[in-house]
């Protein structure tokens, strides 16, 4: 499995806006809607809030996996986030996230679920490419970052 599978260039958002964790939720939700149209985006919001209220999917290192399944979805998809100020996510070091990975499942899609949660981990372990991600130009460079990223696992 790679990002790629699930991971589209224009599913890359470099300049989130929302103040807290509900606004940039629902931000990238929306994005998810808008190219996904088996998504309503109401359900979406509310299976990603759910999952938040059980622990923050914010890891530490600026980088939050919010996530979740939802009906209607019939593949594993997702969508990159970048938050220049960084957002309080109540992230597990306390610090403000700024790298946001949502991945949306199939209702019964445990074990690759699992898998596509694992592989986005690892791509966000070096710290070193984590500033690159915050420091590139536009979504295209994002995207390209990731693929070159994901591409040495």
């Amino acid at each position: 499995m790679k990002i790629t599978d699930f991971l589209a260039p224009e599913m890359v958002m470099p300049q989130l806006s929302g103040q807290d964790k509900a606004q940039v939720l629902k931000e990238l939700a929306q994005g998810l809607a808008a190219h996904h149209p088996e998504i309503r985006i109401e359900e979406l919001i509310a299976v990603l809030t759910e999952r938040e209220k059980l622990g923050s999917t914010a890891i530490g290192d600026g980088i939050a996996i919010p996530h979740g399944k939802l009906a209607g979805v019939e593949r594993i998809i997702g969508a990159f986030g970048r938050h220049a100020k960084g957002v309080d996510f109540e992230s597990l070091d306390g610090n403000p996230t700024h790298l946001f990975f949502v991945l949306v499942a199939p209702e019964d899609s445990t074990n690759l679920h699992l898998k596509a949660l694992a592989r986005v981990s690892r791509l966000f372990k070096d710290p070193s490419f984590r500033q690159k991600l915050i420091e590139a130009a536009d979504a295209d460079e994002i995207f390209r970052l990731i693929k070159e990223e994901d591409a040495r696992f």
